[in-house]
């Protein structure tokens, strides 16, 4: 019995220490997934900006991401082989364990076999027990021979048992050296890609180097017109905030008049009723506070509660600008300042609606393209560089549905979406980093 609780316990380890690594390599399994889809949507990008001549700032940023992520890639690959390394070794130990565990099995086993050798007859089992002293040691004897018996049939079950988890794990070891074997041939090609990315984006460098006062220039240029942007976007929510206040207070005015015209009414009806009552003047009510409504509260509960879910405002896209300080890709202490994301896509990508919400701004900002703001209770959504639009002030949106296409320059086969996210608090307007609200 001390043997199969033994066994038991050896399993159970085995299984306790390999599920951490099993739950590592899936985790690894996934990363590895999300990193593919990643170059594949960077790769579709950087195939369509073959066609121009002219390198451009965003196709850097497009190699930037392609390098970085299959950096990224690399690494994962790295740790996937040093999980498969330690399973493997692990495996190989568990199986010493179980090869001497069943050594020492079959050698009591032996000892069982042997013992039932001798007592192979009836008429020997029955000599063992009428030979007792007293009647209480042949049931002694009697209940001897039966456990025997039992445990020589419960040691062969073990002895099984134990070969075919032996087997088993011998499996499961060859299969963890295939999968690493799989893994690092995908190694080798991906360090080939990178390195043929590397020299892409040393090219690319190098050719903005040649151009740095145009490139320096364009880039005043376009930090000009992102400002512009942004402060348009804010007055057109301040607009909103205030045309919300103002539709408030008319609302309490004519509550307040209507009110007011009821309780004179009922004050001339009580006077008429009786003529000598004096009058009571009622106090004036203080202002009623301003509460945003039902559906309103919900849509704000809701955008929350579903923040890191959201889905991309594109269907293929890659994030080519980050929220807050950015470095220039090529020159050194260069900074640009984003209130949002820039989203790189294919060309007249479709644009879409990150969750439910009301239309409450649709902007035409020249040399800038369209701008649409979607509200959410007290969250904003801002999806700027549009061509096209296809909603109007007040109109309610469902979550992935249509709001525009993005906006084409001339020669060049990828757009960019500028994204950003906004908390409306009171009279105040906070910019939030989108990369923390969609799904990544």
């Amino acid at each position: 019995m001390r043997i199969a609780s033994k066994l038991i316990f050896l399993v159970f380890i085995l299984i306790c220490g390999l599920s951490t690594a099993q739950t590592t390599a899936e985790k690894l399994k996934k990363d590895q997934e999300i990193l593919l889809r990643k170059i594949a949507n960077t790769k579709l990008l950087l195939d369509k900006t073959k066609s121009n001549s002219e390198a451009s700032l965003n196709e850097l940023k497009l190699i930037d991401n392609q390098v970085r992520f299959r950096e990224e890639l690399v690494q994962n690959f790295d740790k996937q082989v040093r999980n498969a390394d330690y399973t493997i070794e692990k495996k190989d130990q568990q199986i010493k364990e179980l090869v001497n565990k069943l050594a020492v099995l079959k050698s009591q086993y032996k000892k069982l076999v042997i013992y039932a050798y001798k007592h192979r007859n009836k008429f020997g089992k029955l000599m063992f027990i009428f030979s007792s002293d007293s009647y209480f040691e042949a049931i002694k004897r009697n209940k001897y021979l039966e456990k025997m018996a039992d445990l020589q049939k419960k040691q062969f079950v073990i002895i099984r048992q134990h070969q075919g988890l032996i087997s088993r794990e011998i499996q499961e070891v060859k299969k963890s050296k295939s999968e690493k074997m799989l893994v690092l041939e995908e190694k080798k090609k991906e360090k080939e890609s990178m390195i043929a990315d590397k020299i892409k984006q040393e090219r690319v460098y190098q050719q903005f180097k040649l151009e740095e006062d145009k490139l320096l220039a364009e880039l005043k240029a376009d930090e000009k017109k992102k400002q512009l942007i942004s402060n348009e976007i804010e007055a057109a929510i301040r607009r909103e905030i205030a045309l919300a206040e103002e539709r408030r207070r008319k609302e309490e005015a004519a509550r307040a008049k209507a009110a007011a015209e009821a309780a004179a009414r009922a004050a001339a009806e009580k006077k008429k009723a009786n003529p000598k009552a004096n009058p009571v003047a009622e106090k004036p009510k203080g202002e009623v506070a301003f509460k945003t409504t039902t559906e309103s509260e919900i849509l704000d509960r809701t955008f929350v509660a579903n923040k890191g879910k959201l889905p991309w405002p594109v269907e293929k896209g890659t994030v080519t600008e980050s929220y807050g300080k950015n470095a220039h890709p090529t020159f050194e202490n260069v900074f640009t300042n984003n209130n949002g994301i820039d989203i790189s896509a294919p060309k007249f990508s479709e644009i879409r609606a990150v969750f439910e919400g009301e239309v409450t701004s649709v902007l035409n900002i020249p040399g800038a393209g369209k701008v649409v703001i979607l509200k959410h209770g007290n969250y904003r959504t801002v999806y700027s560089n549009l061509q096209n639009t296809y909603v109007k002030v007040g109109d309610k949106l469902n979550t992935k549905q249509s709001i525009g296409s993005l906006f084409v320059k001339p020669d060049f086969a990828v757009s960019v979406l500028h994204f950003e996210v906004h908390l409306v608090s009171g009279t105040g307007v906070q910019s939030l980093n989108p990369i923390h609200w969609i799904n990544r």
